[in-house]
């Protein structure tokens, strides 16, 4: 069922930044509509996540505005697009940074909508005001600290003649100040506030870029805030909390656990097929690491037809190989839809090129007699010259279209027959690579992992040579690392195990290496053996 309606406009919160605050509508939403009109503040990597899981690619409108630039776009433009839009029948997500009605003048957009007759939804979000100091371990309230909060924007309209706000009634109502969008203006509403009666003492924290990664807490009073920031070159988006929760910081500043997880502050692209990004997305997430995926590939099955032939004939054959869980995925649908299961292949030795695929099988209640230790076509190679059932029979190979031909050649050697099966092909899946390209661009990424020849085609199509060779890669292996390398992609990590774990494992020592590395004043670690002996510093 459709989510989003045609001619309709959403007016939704991104939340603060960490793309796991977003709400559930808000990415049904995202799936489902025709147009996204984003602000300069929406989390790119949110962005470009939320477009790789689509199959379509729906309009992208940047109306970034940033305070004193002159070419940020107009509110009065952006209403107009968004009436523009819904008119000619597209369902239109305006997103927003934090909550749309928070300082976000979402109810400015949303009276013109009323006024031009367009339908809207409004779907609030996290907003920045709660979540940065709460990520920074500051409760805007607390029992017997603070009863109450008041959000303040520290930036009014320009076109009014004096100040809405009464500084005097704030400082005297006892309650945390939380303002927003308040860095150039914050030395005269400290004075504001200290001249209204609020002790100069008063705790105060500025937080610049809350939830996200890079997020930098700052702790002062009401009198010292203003020079901190300004010391410490602090610029927007920053909040700022003023009132005795603070102090409170010492205590709950459970962000400091997730600071020292060992990929905390990397940004790293993950290039898989949606289906398998999961595994790896979550392992690097948990580690700290902020993660985007982009599906530089997708798979797409070949004609059936001879497949179906082939497991008609299942008993011919005394060996049947997997290379891939996409094989073993699609070779599992086509037995089900010939009616037969696992059964079916009784008496015939199953080979699998690693635990991962060995596993894909055993799901399917499919044992698995052979997984190397290697986990390459050679390895499989290598462990099948070792058994004296190879010479004389016949072994089926289902594989990707182009695969290479290291296993069918070798069993042949080995005196075997050898059906090659092409069941599916990698095409590229270009979703989100725009967004992509603009974080990329904008130095948004640490990191890009490749986990097969097909990743390293599809990443590059999608983003062009001059952007991907801006970004240092992990590989799954070296036949993955060679055409990195061959692309003008820089490799820093090779996994010693072609597994989702291997390739983890070699993401965390290289940033060890480049964290040990840079505290000696070395600008680079690379930890690809194919690498090693290359010139300090020489990273493309």
């Amino acid at each position: 069922m459709s989510t989003a309606q045609s001619g309709t406009v959403y007016l939704v919160g991104a939340g603060p930044g960490d793309p796991g605050l977003i709400t559930v509508r808000a990415r049904a939403l995202l799936d489902d509509c025709d147009a996204i009109v984003h602000d300069a503040l929406v989390n790119s990597e949110l962005l470009a996540t939320a477009l790789a899981q689509r199959t379509d690619a729906p309009e992208l409108h940047f109306v970034g505005k940033r305070g004193g630039d002159d070419t940020s776009a107009r509110q009065d433009d952006i209403a107009a697009l968004l009436v523009r839009l819904a008119r000619v029948g597209r369902s239109v997500v305006r997103l927003k940074g934090g909550d749309p009605f928070v300082f976000g003048r979402g109810s400015e957009e949303a009276q013109r909508l009323a006024a031009a007759g367009i339908p809207f939804e409004v779907v609030p979000g996290v907003t920045a005001g709660v979540a940065a100091p709460a990520y920074a371990g500051i409760p805007v309230t607390h029992r017997g600290v603070a009863t109450g909060v008041t959000f303040v924007t520290g930036h009014e309209d320009p076109t009014k003649g004096s100040t809405q706000t009464d500084w005097s009634a704030v400082a005297a109502s006892g309650t945390t100040v939380v303002l927003y969008m308040g860095i150039r203006s914050l030395p005269a509403t400290a004075d504001a506030l200290i001249a209204g009666g609020m002790a100069p003492d008063m705790p105060a924290a500025a937080i610049q870029w809350g939830t996200y990664p890079t997020q930098t807490t700052l702790v002062a009073t009401l009198a010292t805030i203003a020079d901190r920031v300004a010391a410490a070159g602090l610029t927007a988006p920053v909040i700022t909390v003023i009132g005795r929760v603070v102090a409170l910081r010492e205590e709950i500043r459970w962000y400091d656990q997730v600071e020292r997880r060992p990929l905390f502050g990397r940004r790293i692209l993950v290039t898989r097929a949606t289906s398998q990004a999961s595994a790896l997305s979550e392992r690097l997430r948990a580690l700290g690491a902020a993660v985007t995926e982009m599906p530089a590939t997708r798979v797409e099955p070949l004609d059936r037809g001879p497949l179906a032939l082939a497991l008609s004939h299942l008993s011919t054959y005394r060996h049947v190989v997997f290379t891939s869980q996409n094989a073993v995925r699609i070779v599992w649908d086509a037995l089900r839809a010939a009616g037969l299961d696992a059964r079916a292949l009784a008496g015939v030795v199953v080979s699998a090129v690693g635990p991962a695929t060995a596993d894909a099988l055993l799901e399917c209640g499919i044992g698995v007699d052979v997984v190397p230790a290697r986990f390459v076509a050679e390895g499989v190679l290598a462990a099948l010259a070792m058994r004296t059932d190879v010479r004389g029979a016949r072994v089926l190979y289902p594989a990707a279209l182009g695969a290479r031909d290291v296993l069918p050649s070798g069993l042949r050697r080995l005196g075997a027959t050898v059906d090659v099966l092409p069941i599916y092909r990698s095409v590229f899946d270009g979703r989100g690579a725009d967004a992509l390209c603009a974080q990329i661009a904008a130095g948004g990424l640490d990191l890009v992992t490749v986990t097969s020849a097909s990743a390293v085609r599809g990443y590059l199509e999608a983003v062009g040579p001059e952007l991907a060779g801006r970004v240092d890669a992990a590989a799954i292996g070296p036949i993955t690392s060679a055409a990195a390398r061959a692309a003008g992609i820089p490799v820093v990590a090779e996994a010693e195990t072609a597994t989702i774990d291997g390739l983890t494992a070699a993401i965390l020592t290289q940033s060890r290496a480049g964290t040990a590395l840079a505290d000696a004043g070395i600008p680079n670690g690379i930890t690809d053996p194919a690498a090693r002996g290359a010139p300090r510093g020489v990273r493309r």
